[in-house]
């Protein structure tokens, strides 16, 4: 044997000794590979009803804020027609009530006055009368 084959026979060796050691890992990543694609595909098969699921959820939420949004439409439409309302009842009674308060303030006012002017002009009366009693009995 010449240089030149024992040269080769060592490269083929070593080439062998280099496809085996890359063997090991090239089979180990097809098998996850295999074990990703079965990953996969389980997903796949769980995921189309939740997304079903979902879907059907949607629809439903979909239609009862359709429903709330009319609620929230009668709501405000309630509130305007609660202010117009107020505004009508101020302007037509909220004057002659408020006319109405006052007057019965001020009456209130004078009675009390007149209760107090009253009391007191009957407290200098029988101070005088008291008065004009000590001296017609000294």
């Amino acid at each position: 044997m010449s240089a030149g084959e024992i040269a080769g026979l060592i490269a083929a060796g070593a080439l062998v000794v280099l496809v085996l050691l890359l063997a090991v890992p090239v089979l180990k990543l097809g098998r996850t590979l295999d074990e990703t694609t079965l990953t996969i595909r389980q997903v796949r098969e769980q995921s189309q009803p939740i997304l079903s699921q979902a879907s059907t959820t949607v629809t439903h939420v979909n239609a009862n804020l359709e429903r709330v949004d009319d609620i929230t439409g009668n709501a405000a439409n309630v509130s305007s027609n609660v202010a117009a309302l107020t505004s009508v009842f101020a302007a037509t009674l909220g004057s002659p009530l408020i006319k109405a308060a006052a007057f019965s303030y001020g009456v209130r006012s004078a009675v009390t006055k007149k209760r107090e002017g009253q009391a007191a002009a009957t407290a200098q009366r029988s101070a005088k009368d008291e008065r004009r009693a000590r001296r017609r009995a000294a």
